[in-house]
Parts: C-alpha cells; structure tokens; sequence
C-alpha cells in the first residue's frame, strides 16, 4: 500500500461527514423488483430482530394485503393507530404523521415509500412524511420498488408499456444510509401471484396478463441489482476515500484508456469498447496536458477533441488532465475511479529518445501496483483514419518570431558592449539569460533555442579573445560556453512552458467564465423572448457568432424565435437542415459529418424530457470555422440555454393551467352561486304570472296588485344580479373607467339612499357628513354604487329595525367614507375574505346571495386609487371603511347674486 500524508482539510471534511451521518436519523429502504418479492416481511423480521436488541419499535403503516404471514409478523410490535380520510364516500386508512411523531419511537416502520396520500393530508406524497420523521430524529425503515424510481421512469415504462404515476425522487434513494435488496427469481414470484399471495385472485390473473409477465419481470429484476450494485460500488468508494486506500480494488472491472499521440487513439479506443462490452464494464477515456504539448487551438487538439467524442459516442466517460507528469496524472486518476485495467499505446518515439526523456509504458508498468496495464499498437490503415480533421503538427512559427529572436540578440550583444568595459567578462552572460528569458515568454520554444546558440556564438566573438574571431584561447571558456547553452536551453524550455500553461489557463478560464455568465444571465430571466435574447447576445459576444433560435410550433414545424433569419440562407434554404436535427436531436451543418454542405450550424437545444427547439450559428468571419473547442463550448451553450428554455416553457405551461384551474374554480364558484340566486327570482316571478293567467276565479283587486308588486320586486333583484355580474366583468376587463368630477357627496349618498327608498321602511338611517364638507373629486356613478352595495349589504345581515350609520369626513388629502351597522359582525379573521368574489357568510341564518357586492366595492375604490377595510365594532355590528385619494383642492363655488329690482330672474342687468 501506497503511503501518503493525508490532506488535511479533506481530512476534517470526513470528520464532519462522519459526525453529520451519525448525529441524523438513519433510512433503510428494503428495496424490490415488484410487489411480492417479500420487502415487508423482512422489514417486519427485522424489526423484531430490533426490537429484541431494546429498540423502541412502531408500526406507522404496513400494507399486508391480506397475506396471513405479513400479518403474523405485526404481533407483538406497537401499531400506531391510522387516521381516516374521507374521500369520495370512502373511507380511507392513511398514516397519522402527528401521531408518530408524538410517540417519537426509536424506529418507525413505514411501508409503501411511494404511496400518495389522500387529499387533506398534510403532504402529498409519503415520502415527504419520511423527510419529516427523519428531521425529527426518528429512524424509519420503508419499502420501494424499483418502478417508482423517478430516474428510470422512461425505461420502466418502455419495458412494461405501464406510466407509472407515483414515483420517489432519486434524493431519497441517495439519502438512504442503507439499501436492502430483496430478491426472488421471477418464476418464483409468479408461483406466488398464482397462489394468491401477492394479490387477490381476481387482481392477480389481471396482474399475470399486463405487469407480471416474465419478460418484465426480468428486466426489473435486472435494473433492482444494477441499482442496488451502483449503490454498493458508492458505498466501496467511499469508505476507500474515508481510509485513505490509494490501491485499488479490482471488483468493477473499470477501464482506463490514455490517449497520448492522437494519430494512436482511434484503435485504443476501438480495442477499449470491445473489451469493455466483454466485461460488462465502464471505460473512461483520458488525456493528460502536458506543458509544450501543443498550443489550445491547435490541429492536433482539434483532432483529439473528435477522438473523445467519438468515445462518448460509443459509451465512454471522458476527461481532460493537465499536469507535468503524464504518468503520475494518469495513475492518480485511475486509483481515484478505482480502475482495473489501463490501456496505452505502444511507444513511437525513437529507443535514443526513450532512454533520455524516459518511457510512458515502464513508468506505467514500475508505478501502476494491482492495475493492470495493457499496450496496444497504434498503426492502422489510412482507411480506418475517424471523420474530421485529420492530426497534424503543431502549426510552424512564423518567420517574423525568429527574426525578432534575432534582434534581441542584438540588443543584448549592444548593451554587453556598453558595460563590458566596467564588468568582467563573467557577468555579460547574465544579459544575454535575460535577453532569452524574455524571447521565450514572448515567441515560444523555437526562437528561444535560436536565441540560446546564438547568445553563445555572439558573446565567444564580441567578449572573449581573440576579439571578432570564433576560436577561443583560453580553454576554461569552454564550460563557460557550455553552461550557458545549457541554462539558456532550460531558461527557454521552462518560460515556454509557462508561457502555455498560462495560455491554457486563460483558455480555460475564458469558458468556466463564459458559462457562469450565460448561466447567472438566463437564471434570472422568466420570459421566453428575454432568454432567448439573452442566450443569442452571449452567444456573440464569447464565440463571436451570428445566430439565431428555432422553436417549434404545435406541429412539430420549426420557425424563428430570436436571433437573424438570414443565419438559414437565402430563401431560408437551410430550414430543412434545423427541421432534421429537432427530428433526430444530433448537431448538422458546416463542420460536422452530417449535411457539411449547409451555410451554418445547428445545434439542437436538448431538454431533460425533450429537444426543445434548434440553435443555428455563423461565424462572423465567413472564412474563419469553429475550432474544436468552440464547438464543444457551443454545444455547451446549446444545453444550457435548452435547459434555460424549458424552464421558462414549464413555468408558462404552469402558469396557464393555473389560470385554467382558477378560470374553472370560478365558473364553478359562479355556476353554484348564481344558479340559486337565478332560479329563486324566475321562480316567484313565473309563479306570479301564472296566478294572474289562471282562468279559474277571479283575483280581487288587492291581490292582482300584490302579485305585481311581487313581480316587479323580483324583477328588479334580478336586474340587480345581473347588474353585479356584468360590473364585475368590466372590472376585471379593464372597461370601467373612472371619471374624475367635482361633486357633492351629499347628493350622491342622497341618491345610493333614494334607490334603497322602499326596502329602508322601518329602518333608522343616520348620516353624518362633515360640517362644510367641499366638493370632493370621484366618479358619482360608481361611489354611488359602492355606498347601495354597501348599505345593500347591511341591510342583508342586520336584524329588522337597527340602525345603519353613513359617516364621511375629509383629512390628510384623503376623503374618508365609513358605513356601520350594528348586526352580527364579521367573523374573526374574515375581514379581508368578505372582499373576495363569491364569499358568503357562513354562519347559520347568513342570507344567500351570489357574494359579489363588496368585491365589486373593492373593484371601484381600487380604481380610484383608494382602500377599502372592514372591521367589527366594539358593542356589535361591522364597520366599513372607504379611502378616497383627493388629488386636488376643491374649486371654490361663487354664490348667485340676487337680482335687482326691476332685473329679469335670468337676464344680465342693464
């Protein structure tokens, strides 16, 4: 074993991990492939098993459906009692959370983790009852199968053509300290579903023809293990990053590929799939970056990033390392991933080159421990060469790099001719390191090494005697020589070094950047135009690319959302490449394998569920292509902003059914209240008509006028209703508007009260108006209908004979408006619920009524700017209170003058 200082602060995050898990309660899930695997009845064994050691055990729900040996096992265990739930003149049996809770067992047994609670309930689904118990301290121990596991809902639904509707998220399973497999060989369980001890025989032989067929339940089985050994390998890794093991554990078969030279790829990556096909197991493909590889932007990485495509095209994980050593990157990742096998290629370098620069397979070989290594050729025909670029060298400097080299030897070699009078000779090479020093972070390698031989050829020839000659006399110039080659040699190496790393670094640096940009951007928008705006302006700005957003319609057809239209071409002739990767949700056009003849390319925006719609980019340089990396930085912009859009989409599709389900709870609200309100008046109405139409007696005189005055009573309620009805409809259209005037409040309140004349017989009305209240700014007509709603209103829920109160008084720019009563009151807590449409009283003896009155005032005083309260009184009665914002002051009204004697009333005076 591999002994190494363990880092501390991953040190400390284990330590608090460690505390965090054993200071939470714990979750056991008995997991299965399908109902009657027996995941109860273990979770019942062990539960004795539990409560035998001393733990406080209860049942909170167990679902035994009627198998007498799950029942058996609920004897001698503590069941809490179920909470009964009706719905739809049923009486369900549902877990009573408060209850467990109350009783705060040990360990809690809660069966059917996927269950959907009945409505009424305080959480929908019983996992969150789960969360609840599990912040509450109390360990709980449940059951799920593996169908309702939300991450393998296309799948389960692919194998078995069934929906399911009730699943787990995966956050459940991955909170779970411990999972259980319970298993049963398919043959077996269908025994058992014919045997009756999994359903009823009537559901069973439904279950035997849809569900419980073998096929499926083979396919289920195998996705419970492969789950249930995904866990189990999280489990392995953990605990071997928890004990520091570096060594790794050959018990997954996981498979690393090393890419070095990507002319060797093609074939290792081939050899890779096949073998790991055959063993059933991962395979990951890496590079490692060394510096002085070759540039980012290179042919070469061009042709390396299509290599690692190509590996995730055929199933493989990738990555890009950078380090100094490839050898130590690459066995640090695969004991990291706990890799069993490396393959490399074989070495092409040259033997002489080998031995002095060392060797990738020995260092492999002598470094790799328990993993296996194994080498492979790289040679290949020139048919087998992969689509795209084909590798190339690192691009050749331009001549202009050497030609500076050049001159800064020349400056270096005048500047020691300056100095060499005052320094001795043993110092003037120290200008020249400079000198290559800085050639090396400007040009590169190639200028630097140039720059080396040259500042030694000019220093033995200006500085060193014979002056101006190149032979030397005194032999101890020799190392002189010689160490300066070698330290300008190295100089130049490591400042090109540095040089690419920070490139690489900048490189990199310039995408997490970009992203976190377009990411933290489209976050916060919610709109489908802003987003897509957004994504095409960042889409400019980082890859310097006219683009453009295609979405589809109902039809599946494709049209432009944002962006330029002139990205499809002339006429549009490029629509039919978009159309062709929303249908197959791959990437097509210039610079791909698919349709290259295309003037753009389109990426397609890739949904969780679905391809939500097409993005096509053009480079703003028409004779520049994508790179490699921009491409892969493009289709990581496709993703996010895909993911982006279909939020946006979901939260508009959510906010449409919102509207719907309110748009249908109202017209049930208004069907249920206003068909009572409707059928009474035309009741008494048509029996009225019909009375005065009989041809039996004759009526008296008297009652012929009765049976009108009914009819017209009834008529003008309903006229009322009708009236309220379309009021509120205007409202909330938006065709009310409020027209400001100049009135007297007196006469409007005279006017609410002269239309309630006959119904206020009986009753003491007090009105208490300000003494030398002005004129006030409203729209008459509808102050004058809130003050009948309001006093309407009273009259409705008041006893016969009290009294009702109309106070109004002007202050602080506002005018205010109060009416009282002195009836029954509001209930408490309903002050602002009597505003709402179609609320009605609720206490015995409240009259009917469709309950748009007072929400109609709302309606009207919110218009005019103002609020509109209600409370109770002290004694008894309610209390309205209407604010009216007074804009500005009131004209000053001039008296008449009296005529003159002799003056016509009318007439001006002469």
């Amino acid at each position: 074993m591999n002994e190494q200082r363990p880092d501390p602060d991953e040190l400390l995050r284990r330590i608090r991990e460690q505390e965090e898990r054993e200071r939470r309660a714990k979750l056991k899930i008995f997991f299965g492939a399908s109902a009657g695997v027996g995941k109860t009845y273990a979770m019942l064994v062990e539960a004795h098993e539990r409560r035998r050691a001393g733990v406080d055990v209860a049942v909170g729900l167990v679902e035994t459906h009627g198998r007498a040996e799950t029942a058996a096992l609920l004897e001698g265990l503590d069941v809490l009692p179920s909470r009964p739930v009706e719905y739809r003149g049923a009486t369900l049996r549902e877990f009573d959370l408060d209850a467990a809770l109350a009783r705060r067992p040990g360990l809690l047994l809660l069966d059917e983790l996927a269950h959907t609670n009945a409505p009424g309930s305080r959480h929908a689904k019983r996992w969150l009852d789960v969360e609840e118990l599990l912040a509450a301290g109390i360990d709980v121990h449940t059951t799920l199968n593996v169908q309702h596991v939300e991450s393998l809902y296309d799948v389960v639904a692919q194998i078995t053509g069934v929906a399911v509707r009730e699943l787990v998220p995966d956050s459940i399973l991955e909170r779970a300290d411990e999972i259980e497999l319970v298993d049963l060989p398919p043959d077996d369980l269908l025994q058992r579903l014919r045997e009756g001890r999994v359903y009823i025989p009537e559901q069973a032989a439904r279950a035997a023809e849809h569900f419980f067929k073998k096929g499926n339940l083979i396919a289920l089985r195998e996705l419970a293990l492969r789950v249930t050994a995904q866990r189990v390998d999280q489990q392995m890794e953990s605990y071997r990053r928890e004990h520091a093991i570096r060594d790794t554990w050959a018990v997954g078969g996981r498979i690393l590929v090393g890419l070095g030279e990507p002319r060797a790829g093609l074939r290792l990556i081939r050899a890779a799939s096949r073998m790991a096909a055959r063993l059933q197991a991962e395979w990951l493909v890496v590079h490692v970056e060394t510096p002085g590889e070759f540039a980012p932007s290179g042919a070469a990485r061009d042709h390396l990033v299509d290599l690692m495509g190509y590996a995730e095209e055929l199933g493989a994980e990738t990555a890009m390392l950078t380090g100094t050593r490839v050898t130590d990157q690459m066995l640090a990742y695969a004991r990291e991933r706990n890799v069993s096998r490396i393959i490399v290629g074989k070495p092409s370098r040259a033997r002489w080159l080998r031995l002095l620069r060392g060797s990738l397979v020995e260092a492999l070989l002598s470094g790799s421990g328990g993993i296996d290594v194994f080498v492979m050729s790289g040679e290949r025909a020139e048919d087998e060469r992969p689509a795209g670029p084909a590798p190339a060298r690192a691009p050749s400097l331009h001549a202009s790099g050497y030609a500076q080299s050049l001159l800064a030897v020349a400056l270096c070699t005048g500047i020691a001719w300056i100095v060499h009078l005052r320094l001795p000779p043993a110092n003037l090479p120290m200008i020249y390191l400079l000198g290559i020093m800085a050639v090396a972070m400007r040009l590169g390698r190639g200028p630097a090494v140039l720059a080396s031989v040259l500042s030694v050829a000019a220093f033995d020839f200006f500085f060193v005697p014979p002056i101006l000659a190149m032979h030397v006399s005194d032999t101890k110039y020799l190392l002189t020589f010689a160490g300066m080659l070698v330290v300008g040699l190295v100089i130049s190496t490591m400042a090109s070094r540095l040089r690419q790393q920070a490139d690489s670094a900048r490189e990199r640096e310039h995408r997490t950047a970009a992203l976190y940009m377009l990411s933290r951007e489209l976050s916060g928008l919610r709109g489908t135009r802003e987003l897509l705006r957004a994504a095409l302006r960042r889409v400019a700005d980082v890859l310097g690319c006219r683009g453009v957003i295609l979405l589809p319609d109902d039809s599946g057809a494709l049209a432009v959302s944002a962006g330029e239209a002139s990205v499809l071409g002339e006429a549009g002739h490029d629509q039919g490449v978009a159309q062709w990767v929303l249908d197959h949700a791959q990437p097509a056009g210039a610079g791909t394998s698919t349709l290259p003849a295309a003037g753009a390319l389109f990426l397609p925006l890739l949904g969780a569920s679905q391809t939500v719609g097409v993005l096509g980019l053009v480079p703003g340089d028409p004779g520049r292509a994508l790179t490699r990396d921009r491409l892969r930085l493009a289709e990581t912009f496709a993703s996010q902003v895909a993911l982006s859009l279909e939020r946006a989409q979901l939260a508009e599709q959510a906010e449409r059914t919102h509207v719907l389900v309110e748009s249908e709870r109202t017209r049930s609200l208004l069907l249920s209240s206003v068909s009572h309100d409707l059928r009474t008046p035309l009741s008494v109405i048509t029996g009225a008509t019909s009375s005065l139409l009989a041809d039996g007696a004759p009526l008296s005189a008297p009652l012929r006028r009765e049976l009108v005055e009914t009819i017209a009573e009834e008529a003008q309620r309903l006229n009322r209703l009708v009236g309220n009805l379309l009021d509120m409809t205007r409202l909330e259209s938006g065709a009310m508007p409020v027209r400001w005037e100049w009135h007297s409040l007196e006469e409007v309140v005279g006017s609410a009260l002269g239309r309630l004349e006959s119904r206020l017989r009986g009753r003491e009305v007090v009105v208490r108006l300000a003494p030398g209240l002005p004129l006030v700014q409203l729209d008459d007509v509808l102050i004058e209908q809130v003050l009948f709603n309001l006093v309407e209103n009273a009259l409705k829920y008041t006893p016969a004979g009290s009294p009702i109160e109309i106070g109004a008084a002007l202050g602080d720019g506002a005018l205010r408006i109060e009416v009282a009563d002195r009836g029954p009151g509001l209930p408490p807590g309903q002050e602002e619920s009597v505003f709402e449409k179609f609320y009605r009283g609720r206490r015995e003896g409240d009259p009917s009524g469709v309950g748009l009155g007072l929400s109609i005032c709302r309606g009207i005083i919110e218009a005019h700017g103002g609020t509109i309260s209600a409370e109770g009184r002290e004694g008894g009665g309610a209390l309205f209170r209407v604010m009216l914002p007074q804009r500005e002051q009131p004209p000053t009204v001039v008296p008449e003058k009296e005529p003159g004697p002799g003056a016509v009333a009318g007439q001006e005076p002469s």
